[in-house]
């Protein structure tokens, strides 16, 4: 891990309405990936809405190493002009807001880790590890999960042969790798798969349950802290938040700690919907979650 030493335990406020202030934003995108606004419009809303910190999270870069092209990542020739806007701004905004400068680094098997070499180069504060992409056994064409109806629908025909527990496995099993492999701060969206399957395919969900509690043990064991991201609720892709209420008690029951975060793509999202997030923390059982120190 880079530093989990950078967390601290926040009581979780009783009056949510009045208290949204605080909270910080460690999950977010800008021009330099997927996102629509620059670096100093997100710091200046983070500032504009008293939040305690802001943390910038750029896809890292994964085109050669997965001979594919992404349209959501942030490209080779980028990452210098990412990293000085973003320690820039940690100068224009001292004193003010703490900025933090940090990657989401993709974990596939054998081809991309929070691990690698040019990663860890970068000196980032803070790494989120994720799972995007599947690469089915099959040889066929890898996909991303959370990518379009038809990109997901194509890779569970092709690659899994409609088989929707091979899939599962497939990404629990990834998730489970990460975790154990390590060189992450924080768990982003633990069960992002739901946002292409809910309401679609007959799910598993005894098969599901059993697979989220492995990922909470080996959360628990190795002491990162995971997301309550509201991204899917801030674009409307899903009903509630990454991870959902029955997987935030067993992180609870667990006693593994968590963050929440907005995923934001765009200023206006920075801090959308954290008000479902705290009352789905508080429902869960959730008494505390961590800020970025």
């Amino acid at each position: 891990m880079t530093g989990k030493h950078h967390f601290k335990e926040i009581k979780l406020p009783s009056d949510i309405q009045s208290c949204l202030s605080g909270f910080s934003s460690m999950h977010t995108h800008t021009v330099f990936d997927d996102g629509k606004d620059d670096v100093e419009t997100m710091c200046r809303t983070a500032y504009d809405k008293k939040m305690s910190a802001i943390g910038f999270s750029a896809h890292v870069p994964l085109e050669k190493q997965i001979n594919m092209e992404c349209e959501w990542i942030l490209k080779e020739e980028n990452v210098d002009g990412y990293t000085t806007e973003v320690h820039a701004a940690k100068k224009r905004w001292h004193g003010k807001l703490p900025v933090f400068f940090g990657f989401e680094a993709d974990y596939i098997k054998g081809r991309r880790s929070p691990l690698d070499s040019d990663i860890i180069a970068l000196k980032p504060d803070y790494l989120i590890g994720s799972v995007h992409f599947l690469f089915p056994d099959n040889d066929v064409k890898p996909f991303t999960v959370d990518g379009s109806e038809e990109e997901f629908d194509n890779g569970l025909r092709d690659g899994f042969g409609g088989d929707v527990k091979k899939l599962m496995n497939k990404y629990y099993d990834a998730v489970l790798e990460m975790i154990y492999a390590g060189g992450f701060d924080i768990l982003g969206h633990a069960d992002i798969l739901k946002k292409s399957t809910q309401d679609k395919y007959p799910w598993l969900q005894e098969i599901e349950n059993k697979r989220q509690r492995e990922v909470g043990e080996a959360a628990a064991k190795t002491g990162i802290v995971i997301e309550v991201n509201t991204g899917g609720l801030n674009r409307k892709k899903v009903r509630d938040v990454y991870p959902s209420l029955s997987f935030l008690k067993i992180f609870r029951e667990l006693n593994v700690p968590v963050i929440i975060t907005s995923d934001a793509h765009c200023a206006k999202d920075i801090d959308g919907n954290y008000d479902i997030a705290l009352k789905t923390l508080i429902h869960a059982g959730f008494r505390e979650h961590m800020l970025f120190n």
